[in-house]
C-alpha cells in the first residue's frame, strides 16, 4: 500500500501504481476479495499480479514465526503458531527438517489464561481489549491521547476504536506502520481533513487507485469532475459503527476470544477517567476508590452544612471538568488580521474551527493570543476577550494591552482558552454564607429551602393595588392578574409557564409592584445574559430606575439594552467632570500614571455606588449578582427568571443577599441546565432548585 498525496493506493507486488492499463475492481469484486482475509488482496483492487505471487506471499505470511512472542507478526486467519503442541508430535517445517517438540509435563499443559493476559503487551495493543495485530489496530491521532484501539467490537455495539472516538469527540486516526498500509493518517485527498466520521472513499475511473474524500464539501465540489471520479460511487470508510475491514481488519473470532472482555460500563469509567488521568489503565478501574461516586443530591437537607457537604464537591467536580475542558481546546496556525477599536485598543481578528467540541465561544470569553516568534520577532502573548462573532463567523478578541503587539504578522498564531473560575467561587461562596449567615436568609426561606415541613404564611402588603397591570406593558389576562396576586403576599412562589406564555411580562409587571411596597431595591436575574437584557427592556418600560450590571468582560459587548448598563451611565454622567477627564485621558493613552491611576479609580468606583444605590432594580446573571460592586448591598425581594436553567447553587448566588421573598420562575417540563460532567450530571447537579421544589410539593402558579 502506499499513497499519492492523501489518496490511498491498495494493491499488492506486482502492480504498476500508475499504470493506465490497471482497471479498478467493481464493488462486487471488492466485497469478495474482503471475505479473504488470508491474503493481501483483501485490500479491494485489481491486483493484475500472478496467482503465484499470491500464493507465495499468503505462504510466507502463513508460515513466518512471530520474533519477538507477540503476535505481532501477519499471520491471516492461521492459529497462534505460539501455542504448545501436544506430547510426542514433532513438526515439520515447509524447508524440510523435523523438529522435536520438548515433552512437557502435566502443569504446563495446563496455562493460566490470567498468566497469558497478564504478559507485557505492545504499545500499539488495544487499550480496551489488548488486541494487538498490526493490521487489526488504529491510533487516535490527536495530540495528548495517541492511544491504539482495534476494529472488534468485543461486548460492545460499535468496534472499540469507533468507541473511543465518539466518547472522547476525537476524529483523527493513523494506520499502524506495520499494516498493510503501513503509517498512514487518513484524510482528504482535497481538503486535507483528516475527520474520519467524514470520510469515504471513491474508485478512479482510469487508476486503480482508491481516493480518500469527504462528504463535505468535496464530495459536491466540481473539481471531482475534472478527476474524472464518480461521486455516486462514494462509500464511508466506516460503517456499522466500525471501519471498513478492507482497511483495518477484524481480529479473528480467536483473537477475540483471548482478548480482555470490557464491557460497556468499562469504557465510560475507563473515558471519564483518561479525562482526568490520560495514562490510567483498565486495572486502575479495580483499586480502591476508582469508582467512587460523589454523594447525591436530596430532596431534604438537615442544615445547611449537610446542604454545602452535599453539593460542594459536585461543584468541584464541574469546575475541574470544565477547567481540563477548556484548556484544551487550544488552536495552532490561526492566521490574524488586525483593527483598532473606538476605544484605540488592538483588535484581533480570527477563524476559529468550529468543530463540534462540548464548548462554543461566546462574548465574553476570555482568550490568549501567542506568537512563538521568529527571527525578526520576539515571542509574544496577551490575553483579550471576545467581544463580538462576526456574520462571516470571525471571532473579533480585543486585546488587553496594545503594547508590542506584533501587527506586521499575520500567520502562525496560538489561541488558548484563559479559565476563570469566577462561577464556580462564587456558587462556593454562596452555600458557605447559607450556613454560617444567618441573616443571609429568612428563617422561612432557610427551612424551606433545606425541604422542612413548614406551614404555609402570608406576606403583608403595603398596597393592595387596584389595578395590577403595570404601566408601559401589555394587559395582563385573568391568569396572569392571578399569579401576580398570589406572588406578592408569599415569601416563596414559583411561577410555571411554557415558552409565549407572557411569563416575561408577568415577571416586569411583578417587579414593578414589588418595588411600589417600598421594602428596598428589587434584584433580577436569570442565567443567561439574553434573558437579563429582555427582562431589563420590560422592567424599563414601566418607568422605573433600572440599572443593567455586566462582568466586566462583557462591557465592550453590544447590548440592546447598552444605555441602561452600569459603564455606560458612569461614562455618561454629566456632573463628574474630574472623571470624564480622567476616563477620556486613559481613552487617548492607553494607560496613566500611578496617581491618576488610582484617583481613576476611587471616582469610579464612588459613582458606581452612587448609581446603584439610587436606582429601584438591578439586572443581572445569577453569577453576576456575587459581583463585588454588590459586596455590601442587601436585597429582600429577589426575582430569579428562566430558574430552571440553572443550577441549584447558582440559584442561591442571588437569594444568600438578605431575600426574604423569593419568586422562581421557569418551566421544569422544559431544558434544565446544562453539566458537562457526566459523574456531577449522576449525581443530581442537572436538577434544579425550581424542580426539587416542585417535587417537595410546593405547587406552582401556572
Amino acid at each position: 500500500g502506499n499513497w499519492i498525496g492523501p489518496a490511498l493506493l491498495m494493491a499488492t507486488s506486482g502492480l504498476d501504481f500508475l499504470s493506465s492499463q490497471s482497471q479498478p475492481l467493481s464493488q462486487d469484486e471488492i466485497e469478495n476479495n474482503s471475505s479473504q482475509q488470508d491474503t493481501f488482496a483483501f485490500l479491494g483492487l485489481n491486483t493484475q499480479g500472478s496467482q503465484e505471487t499470491t500464493q507465495t506471499a499468503t505462504a510466507t505470511t502463513a508460515t513466518t514465526a512471530p520474533t519477538d512472542g507477540s503476535s505481532a507478526t501477519w499471520r491471516g486467519l492461521e492459529e497462534d503458531s505460539s501455542l504448545p503442541e501436544p506430547e510426542g508430535i514433532t513438526v515439520t517445517d515447509i524447508a524440510g527438517p523435523k523438529a522435536e517438540v520438548p515433552v512437557m509435563t502435566f502443569d504446563e499443559q495446563f496455562v493460566d489464561e490470567d498468566i497469558e493476559q497478564s504478559r507485557e503487551l505492545p504499545e500499539h495493543a488495544c487499550c480496551y481489549c489488548g488486541i494487538h495485530d498490526p493490521a487489526c489496530v488504529v491510533r487516535c491521532n490527536l495530540p495528548g491521547c495517541r492511544k491504539w484501539f482495534c476494529n472488534s467490537r468485543g461486548r460492545t455495539s460499535g468496534s472499540h476504536i469507533i468507541n473511543h472516538l465518539v466518547r472522547s469527540k476525537h476524529k483523527e486516526v493513523c494506520l499502524h506502520p506495520k499494516s498493510p498500509l503501513g503509517e498512514t493518517i487518513l484524510e482528504c485527498y482535497n481538503c486535507g481533513s483528516k475527520n474520519a466520521f467524514l470520510l469515504g472513499f471513491i474508485p478512479a475511473k482510469s487508476e486503480s487507485v482508491v481516493v480518500l474524500l469527504c462528504r463535505e464539501p468535496c464530495l459536491h465540489s466540481n473539481q471531482l469532475q475534472d478527476m474524472d471520479w464518480d461521486a455516486s460511487q462514494w462509500l464511508p470508510l466506516i460503517e456499522d459503527r466500525r471501519f471498513l475491514p478492507w482497511l483495518v481488519k477484524v481480529p479473528s473470532e480467536g483473537e477475540q476470544l483471548r482478548a480482555r472482555q470490557i464491557s460497556a460500563q468499562q469504557i465510560n469509567k475507563l473515558e471519564e477517567m483518561w479525562k482526568a488521568n490520560p495514562s490510567a489503565t483498565l486495572e486502575d478501574l479495580e483499586k480502591p476508590g476508582a469508582d467512587d461516586e460523589p454523594s447525591p443530591v436530596q430532596f431534604y437537607y438537615e442544615d445547611a452544612y449537610h446542604y454545602q457537604n452535599v453539593l460542594g464537591p459536585l461543584v468541584k467536580l464541574e469546575a475541574d471538568y470544565d477547567k481540563k475542558l477548556k484548556e484544551s481546546q487550544t488552536q495552532d496556525k490561526i492566521t490574524v488580521r488586525w483593527e483598532f477599536a473606538l476605544n484605540q485598543k488592538r483588535v484581533a481578528y480570527f477563524l476559529y474551527p468550529k468543530e463540534d467540541n462540548e464548548i462554543r465561544l461566546v462574548a465574553g470569553d476570555e482568550l490568549r493570543l501567542r506568537f512563538a516568534g521568529d527571527a525578526n520577532h520576539p515571542a509574544w502573548n496577551c490575553v483579550g476577550h471576545v467581544v463580538r462573532l462576526t456574520a462571516n463567523e470571525e471571532v473579533a478578541v480585543e486585546l488587553r494591552s496594545s503594547q508590542n503587539v506584533p501587527t506586521d504578522v499575520t500567520t502562525n498564531f496560538s489561541v488558548d482558552f484563559v479559565w476563570k473560575s469566577t462561577s464556580f467561587d462564587r456558587m462556593q461562596n454562596a452555600m458557605k454564607t447559607f450556613a454560617i449567615d444567618e441573616t443571609s436568609v429568612s428563617a422561612y426561606l432557610y427551612h424551606k429551602l433545606l425541604g422542612h415541613a413548614m406551614d404555609n404564611i402570608q406576606l403583608r402588603v403595603n398596597t393592595n393595588p387596584k389595578r395590577y397591570s403595570a404601566p408601559g406593558l401589555p394587559e395582563l389576562n385573568h391568569s396572569q392578574v392571578s399569579a401576580v396576586r398570589s406572588v406578592l403576599s408569599r415569601p416563596l412562589s414559583l411561577i410555571q409557564g411554557p415558552p409565549g406564555t407572557g411569563k416575561t411580562v408577568t415577571s416586569a409587571t411583578i417587579i414593578y409592584h414589588l418595588v411600589k411596597q417600598n421594602q428596598g431595591q428589587v434584584l433580577v436575574t436569570a442565567p443567561s445574559n439574553v434573558a437579563v437584557d429582555q427582562l431589563t427592556e420590560k422592567i424599563h418600560q414601566t418607568k422605573l430606575k433600572v440599572v443593567r450590571l455586566c462582568a466586566k468582560s462583557r462591557e465592550a459587548v453590544s447590548s440592546p439594552v447598552e444605555f441602561l448598563t452600569l459603564h455606560y451611565q458612569v461614562r455618561h454622567l454629566k456632573n463628574k467632570e474630574e472623571l470624564t477627564k480622567l476616563q477620556q485621558l486613559k481613552d487617548d493613552q492607553g494607560e496613566l500614571s500611578t496617581a491618576d491611576e488610582k484617583k481613576w479609580k476611587q471616582l469610579k468606583r464612588a459613582t458606581e455606588r452612587e448609581i446603584l444605590s439610587s436606582c429601584d432594580v438591578i439586572c443581572t446573571t445569577c453569577v453576576g449578582a456575587g459581583d463585588p460592586r454588590l459586596m455590601n448591598f442587601r436585597f429582600k425581594q429577589v426575582l430569579i427568571d428562566e430558574s430552571t436553567q440553572a443550577t441549584e447553587p447558582e440559584c442561591l448566588i442571588p437569594i444568600v443577599m438578605g431575600a426574604k421573598q423569593v419568586v422562581l420562575v421557569g418551566d421544569h417540563c422544559q431544558l434544565g441546565p446544562v453539566i458537562m460532567c457526566k459523574k456531577a450530571a449522576r449525581a443530581g447537579l442537572f436538577r434544579s432548585l425550581f424542580e426539587r421544589l416542585v417535587m417537595l410539593g410546593i405547587r406552582p402558579i401556572r
